[in-house]
This record gives C-alpha cells, sequence and structure tokens, in this order.
C-alpha cells in the first residue's frame, strides 16, 4: 500500500507573519501539500492578497487574518474567527518575528522589551489560544516555532543581543510545551533557520562583506535559497510525524554545526 507521509489533505494550518517573506513561502508549501491557510498578520490587505494567491494557485480554502500577536484579545478574536470559519485548526506556524540590530550597549529598553513582546510572548500567546480553541479539544496539534540559529549561538558580525535572548527563550518555550503537551496530542517543535533573504534581512545579506562572511562561516558557504525551509516544516507538520516532539532543528547550511 502506498502511504503519502506528508498529505495534509483538509487539515487546517495558521502561519502567522505570513504578510510577506518566510510566512508566505512555508504557508504555500504547506498548501502544496492540500493544508488550507490562515494567513495570519496585521496589516489586512496583504493577508488577504496571500490567501487569494494560495488559492488560486493551490486550490485549497484560504484566508486572511488581521492579528497583532502582542494582543491577547486580538489573538482571542482571530483564533475565534478560524475556528467559526473551519472548526479545527491541526497546525499552527509561529513565524511572526522582527530584529533589533545594534550593539548591546546602545539598545534601548524599548527594543528589547518590542523584541521579546512579539518574538517570544506573542509566539506564546497565539500558541496558548490556539491550543486552548482548537487542539486541546481535538487532542491533536502540531506546534512549529520559528525562531533561529541566533537562538542556539552568539555572533560577532550583526549584533542584536534582544533577537538573541528572544529567540532563545523561544527554543526552550518550545521544550517546555512540547513536555507539557505531548501526552495531550500536541507535538511541538522548533525551526532555526540560518540566513535566508527577507525584506528584513535582505539589504545586509545583499552586502558584500557579509557575502564573505557567509563563505567562511557557513560550510555550504552560501545563504538559503528559496524554498529551502519548507521542507522542516512539511516535515514536522505531518501528521505521521507523531514521535517528533521537542526538536530543535537548525535549518542554516550548518552554521551550527562549527
Amino acid at each position: 500500500m502506498s502511504i503519502n507521509y506528508f498529505d495534509l489533505t483538509g487539515q487546517v494550518a495558521v502561519v502567522t507573519g505570513a504578510s510577506t517573506g518566510l510566512g508566505v513561502q512555508m504557508a504555500k508549501a504547506l498548501a502544496n501539500q492540500g493544508a488550507n491557510i490562515v494567513a495570519l498578520a496585521r496589516r489586512k490587505n496583504l493577508v488577504d492578497e496571500v490567501a487569494a494567491s494560495i488559492e488560486a494557485e493551490f486550490g485549497v480554502k484560504a484566508i486572511g487574518v488581521s492579528c497583532d500577536i502582542t494582543d491577547t484579545a486580538q489573538i482571542h478574536d482571530a483564533v475565534s474567527e478560524v475556528m467559526d470559519k473551519f472548526g479545527r485548526i491541526d497546525i499552527l506556524i509561529n513565524n511572526a518575528g522582527t530584529g533589533a540590530v545594534a550593539p548591546a550597549e546602545e539598545i534601548t529598553d524599548e527594543q528589547f522589551d518590542n523584541e521579546m513582546k512579539i518574538d517570544l510572548f506573542g509566539s506564546f500567546k497565539v500558541a496558548r489560544e490556539v491550543a486552548n480553541q482548537a487542539m486541546l479539544p481535538a487532542k491533536y496539534g502540531r506546534i512549529i516555532n520559528i525562531a533561529s540559529m541566533y537562538g542556539l549561538v552568539g555572533n560577532k558580525i550583526a549584533p542584536a543581543s534582544p533577537y538573541h535572548a528572544a529567540k532563545g527563550g523561544l527554543v526552550n518555550l518550545t521544550r517546555a510545551l512540547a513536555c507539557e503537551w505531548g501526552e495531550k496530542g500536541i507535538n511541538v517543535n522548533a525551526i532555526c533557520p540560518g540566513y535566508f533573504e527577507t525584506p528584513l534581512t535582505k539589504e545586509t545579506l545583499d552586502s558584500e562583506f557579509f557575502q564573505n562572511y557567509a563563505k567562511t562561516m557557513i560550510p555550504l558557504t552560501r545563504y538559503g535559497k528559496e524554498g529551502e525551509l519548507d521542507t522542516a516544516a512539511i516535515f514536522l507538520s505531518s501528521s505521521l510525524s507523531t514521535y517528533v516532539n521537542g526538536v530543535i532543528l537548525p535549518v542554516d547550511g550548518g552554521y551550527t554545526a562549527l
């Protein structure tokens, strides 16, 4: 008997930060496997455009939902909207994030606080609400937190202490939730991307200095290409990845292997 281990037909996936960049790419990857998609981000016009393009390209159901993941009430209403529309949430990809880059001695309280509110606390609040409304009652779920290789190591080229702290917190939050919710049918894992081009990183990665750095520090000697994060997201979303829980998966070309 032939088995499609990565078939997501009929499942519902919520992807935060799905207005641009990696969030859109992962949403399309799950749609390609048959999942219905909820593109969730602050800018309603952008998530509506993403949802329309996904429906047109992949023939699945897709909606855009506006939500600020630092606002608990908005998160509750957004998840309720998804439940009203689909009646289920099988997959959550916590992708929304930001990045403050400056020497530690120049980082302001506001920058550090904002990083924590979005990358760490925001991811927790979305996971908590999705679990309460959808996954715990269903006794099933796949939560994938998009952390960073910078949540595993420091760096000397782009000082970003708040980002390191928030993503490091998200890595261990992943382990904590995996331990709490695993026996309740919810698998929680994290992906730690390396250098991928996004609207936030394009200017930095395009510089000659950074490109030379990549050739030295990344065993594959290059940045990640579009689509190279998608297979990790699909693998961790699979209903057959039942024994994969609490895993921190770097997709970084080998950066953290050095």
